[in-house]
């Protein structure tokens, strides 16, 4: 149960974004940006880099939503999704988006833990300075996120199906799309 009043059937981030929606909207611009945008990784890398940084926060509705989702954009590929979390060296992966992850896995530490040389291995292995500001926007807006949905003690239903259907639909239509679903038309 949440602690606060959060509006009923409207589990985790979706539940508190209704509550606030002025933050709401911003929150789900730049999620839409790092995620979804033009980028040289796709949206698949992107996804993944999230779910990462949601399972080492443990929170379970962010990882699920969002592993969900970068299964989506894999065709459906779940059991890279969870290769991925459990052991992303041996996952069926880019050597790049390996050399990301470390750096996503620093920032969840302390953005301090990032050092010059992971750096130049991402960049080794022919990550952008783009790809690279991104993973750490990426990894330090997820311990955010993770942070606000199980700070609120938020609603994470353990159905599967639910998560996989979801990460169908915003895999399609997109962050700001799927959440007019939930938050009040913009007031003019």
């Amino acid at each position: 149960m949440p602690y606060i009043a959060l509006p009923e059937g409207l589990p985790g981030i979706r539940g508190a974004m209704a509550f606030r929606p002025e933050t709401a909207k911003p929150l789900n611009e730049i999620v839409e940006v790092l995620l979804r945008g033009p980028h040289t990784l796709t949206p698949a890398e992107r996804e993944l880099i999230a779910t990462y940084v949601s399972y080492l926060n443990d929170c379970f509705y962010c990882q699920s939503s969002h592993g969900a989702i970068a299964a989506a954009h894999l065709n459906g590929n779940e059991d890279l999704v969870k290769q991925v979390k459990a052991d992303f060296q041996h996952a069926d992966i880019s050597d790049k988006l390996k050399a990301l992850l470390v750096i996503a896995a620093k920032v969840q530490k302390s953005g301090k833990d990032v050092t010059a040389d992971d750096v130049a291995n991402a960049r080794h292995h022919g990550a952008t300075d783009l790809e690279i500001h991104d993973t750490v926007l990426i990894a330090a807006a997820f311990c955010m996120y993770n942070r606000y949905v199980d700070g609120l003690g938020t609603t994470q239903p353990r159905d599967e199906a639910g998560y996989r259907e979801r990460g169908k639909q915003v895999a399609v239509d997109g962050y700001i799309s799927v959440s007019k679903t939930y938050l009040p038309a913009e007031r003019h």
